[in-house]
């Protein structure tokens, strides 16, 4: 099943959200992560810390959440005219920017502050988003496809799994060996399946005595 797309709050929801984010940013900037808090973000957003507590929870849940939104993609997937040559920069640009100091930092924030799997959900659906705009412009080329699960199995899982906790190869040749396998794999098993033509007939006619 593909994942709904994201959708941002709207109205002020949307515009509290905005400063209490930018807040949180800048005062990262400004006195790093550990000397962060609720009041001190509250007050450079222009709310009050009870806003914060009321929507976020805590100070862990709000970074949980500005991380979320810092790993949104900000572009869509480049279209470089075939299957393999997209999904191969996706998965360059996947690499590189998770597994980059900022990426490695809003995915731990993501995590953390993320009791019952909302935001690494939020996450997934980010990668599973811009898969599909990479397969959806190969099918209109009238090239065959793999289903976005099987690329989220085989290209970004094994990513984010190097990523926590083996952090060697993370480069642009691992991330095209994925897609590789990934895409021999949908190869192999569309091959495998047997068409009407191919498939065995079985006569009921009885044999002769």
């Amino acid at each position: 099943m593909t994942p709904k797309p994201m959708v941002r709050p709207g109205g002020r929801s949307a515009r509290v959200q905005e400063s209490v984010h930018a807040a949180v940013r800048a005062l990262v900037g400004e006195v790093g992560r550990d000397a962060l808090t609720v009041p001190m973000v509250a007050a450079r957003a222009g709310v009050t810390p009870s806003t914060i507590y009321r929507r976020w929870g805590d100070l862990q849940e709000l970074l949980s959440d500005v991380a979320v939104e810092r790993l949104r993609p900000e572009t869509g997937p480049a279209d470089l005219g075939s299957l393999r040559a997209d999904l191969d920069a996706w998965a360059e640009q996947f690499v590189d920017e998770m597994a980059s100091p900022p990426g490695r930092a809003y995915i731990r924030d993501a995590l953390l502050g993320d009791p019952d799997g909302t935001n690494a959900g939020r996450c997934s659906a980010y990668a599973a988003e811009q898969i599909d705009v990479v397969l959806a412009r190969a099918v209109q080329r009238g090239e065959p496809v793999p289903e976005t699960e099987l690329l989220i199995d085989r290209v970004v899982a094994p990513i984010m799994y190097r990523v926590l906790f083996r952090p060697g190869r993370l480069d642009a040749a691992y991330a095209r060996e994925l897609v590789t396998n990934a895409v021999h794999t949908q190869q192999t098993e569309a091959g495998a399946r047997p068409t009407g033509a191919a498939a065995p007939r079985h006569s009921k006619k009885k044999p002769d005595n």
